[in-house]
């Protein structure tokens, strides 16, 4: 069956023009435990929800699937423009991929961190696209502040792999709650249209490496010369990106922004109906051409965004930019560190930027030694790089060692002047052990810590504590008012058992007070999103946890998909919005006002 498709409007294809390098490595893991299932992948059918007449902006389904759902085709759908060469070197690549490179992975077994039949199994499985379904139940009453849209992104893979996959490694999709007067939400969901999933859209097939379940060992470097075999002979086009936007989600500018780190970001615009439309890949008004990490850091008081580029081929390595509220991006300010290091989050105060560089480093030589090219460098000493905002070129830079620590997330950093007059820089963070607990399977146990860093800056001295011991506290917020300023509250998911979450944690700094919300029985969530009481917005004086926690939760023995609103004084429910369909467990999220959607940029 040809796939339907309906991506971008003509006006629109010239956001898709940005050059980027023919390919981007994200992630790497080893193999090892588990054979792959090498049939298609059925996806879990989602009845389409009675609606109404289509809004003239509704976005159609990415592929119009057959009644069985099967993902992948029985026979490879080759696209129309393609001329007769290509489509017979296309059917010689198909070949000798299904005859060579799977044929060889199946002597491998595979770890359960790249085991498909794992990592996309229960409700970590994908959904299809639900269009708007509104008139949603809800249980109790949505607080009157939160009048807008809570979007949620995560993986959500189109295809069934055909080798190792990672959770990591899905094409990105967003869930959409809508919030509106009278008590009444709504819901959809919607594949973003990136430039790969397009292009693997009209193949009806995997066509471009996972990034992170396939690229290890000789076998990854055979299937990244698959991939650049097509990309020559024209079959495929990584000149437009290659990345799949599954992570972070930030709205600046009038822009709702999906980000991983692997490309830029796409703008995804959300419609007066409450949907979502794929624009395309954003370029910030052409002043980039790298790809961005997914946890950009936007700062309340100046509405500036601080964001990272890290490159794993070649120096700089790292770059640091900022663009003012307007969207004007500043210079590129290189900073150097020694080798490639895997930087997924960094911290902002109100006038430093707080860069990790970890002990997870890119060495690309490793898989020509049949390994992973992600490693855990044990001989290397953590640290954290403190740069002055106002620092053009980077040379004040100041690399304080902080021993054993590895934060996949930060969740603030402020800045405190000590007894003896000297600036600290406080920074709270999850630190994760072993570090490679997300890509490598160990025989420790997974610990992460919510912690304490201090840094002294005159005297580049550290200090850490562990503020709450005995719990895995992972994905979360603080109030983003008071984001690069001293904060006494983190809101962080219980992320028992492992890999889920069990419930939502309210944190109080200062005393190291834990208040639970917890799922129930069988109930599991992921990351709590945190919106201040609109009577807050102006008055950052006024109680810091004035506001409501929010966060989508699967009932895995009833089989029923939520949002939970939470109270942030008490930790008490005040709403639940039941969902047409199945949400699985996903990454980020954020809310976008009533008043923030009116100035959205279309």
């Amino acid at each position: 069956m040809q796939p339907s498709l309906h991506f971008f409007t003509p006006k629109h294809q010239s956001l898709l023009q940005t050059q980027s390098p023919l390919f981007t490595c994200k992630f790497i893991v080893n193999p090892a435990k588990k054979t792959v299932p090498r049939n298609p992948l059925p996806l879990l059918s989602t009845p389409a929800p009675s609606r109404s007449p289509p809004h003239p902006e509704v976005v159609e389904p990415m592929v119009q699937r057959e009644r069985s759902n099967v993902l992948v085709p029985q026979h490879p759908n080759y696209p129309v423009h393609l001329n007769r060469f290509q489509k017979l070197a296309a059917v010689a690549l198909d070949k000798i991929e299904t005859s060579v490179i799977m044929r060889l992975e199946k002597n491998y077994v595979l770890r359960k961190m790249v085991d498909p039949e794992v990592q996309i199994s229960g409700n970590f499985a994908p959904v299809e696209e639900c269009p708007v379904h509104h008139g949603l139940e809800v249980v109790g009453r949505i607080p009157a502040c939160l009048r807008g849209v809570y979007v949620r992104n995560g993986a959500n893979p189109m295809f069934a792999p055909s080798g190792g996959h990672h959770l990591f490694d899905g094409d990105g999709m967003i869930h959409a709650v809508s919030l509106g007067l009278g008590n009444k939400a709504s819901y959809s969901c919607r594949y973003t249209r990136t430039s790969r999933l397009v292009q693997e859209a009209r193949f009806g097939r995997c066509m471009f490496p996972k990034p992170i379940g396939e690229l290890h060992g000789h076998l990854g470097l055979a299937r990244l010369g698959l991939y650049m075999a097509r990309a020559g002979l024209g079959l495929v086009d990584g000149s437009h990106g290659t990345g799949v936007a599954n992570a972070g989600l930030v709205y600046f500018n009038g822009r709702l922004l999906a980000m991983s780190e692997d490309d830029l970001p796409y703008h995804v615009k959300i419609t007066g109906e409450g949907d979502l439309e794929t624009i395309g890949r954003f370029n910030f008004s052409d002043q980039i051409d790298c790809p961005l990490i997914a946890h950009p850091k936007l700062d309340p008081v100046t509405g500036d965004l601080h964001t990272l580029n890290y490159n794993v081929l070649k120096k700089p390595y790292l770059k640091y930019f900022r663009f003012d509220k307007f969207g004007r991006k500043s210079g590129d300010l290189h900073v150097d560190i020694d080798q490639a290091t895997m930087i997924h989050d960094f911290a902002i105060t109100e006038n430093f930027v707080v860069i990790p560089d970890h002990q997870m480093v890119f060495k690309l030589s490793e898989m020509i030694r049949g390994g992973s090219p992600v490693v855990y460098n044990k001989n290397k000493t953590s640290r954290f790089g403190v740069l002055q905002q106002n620092d053009v070129v980077g040379s004040g830079i100041q690399w304080i060692n902080v021993q054993n620590c590895f934060c996949f997330h930060l969740w603030n950093a402020w800045e405190e002047i000590s007894d003896t007059g000297d600036k600290i820089i406080v920074v709270i963070g999850s630190c994760m052990n072993p570090p490679d607990s997300i890509f490598n399977e160990s025989k420790d146990t997974f610990r992460s810590e919510l912690s304490e860093i201090r840094m002294n800056l005159r005297t580049r001295q550290s200090t850490q504590r562990v503020i709450v011991s005995g719990m895995n506290l992972e994905a979360g917020q603080v109030n983003g008012q008071y984001l690069g300023q001293k904060t006494r509250f983190v809101y962080l998911a219980i992320a028992d058992p492992w890999p889920k979450c069990s419930g939502m944690a309210k944190v109080d700094l200062q005393t190291g007070k834990v208040t639970k919300f917890m799922y129930g029985t069988w109930r599991y969530g992921g990351e709590p999103f945190f919106v201040p009481d609109k009577k807050q917005t102006c008055n950052r004086n006024g109680n810091e946890d004035e506001g409501y926690i929010m966060g989508l939760v699967r009932d895995e023995k009833k089989e029923m998909s939520e949002m939970v609103i939470v109270k942030g004084s008490n930790m008490e429910q005040v709403a639940a919005i039941r969902l047409p369909s199945r949400v699985p467990y996903g990454f980020h999220g954020t809310f976008i006002s009533q008043e923030e959607l009116r100035r959205q940029v279309i």
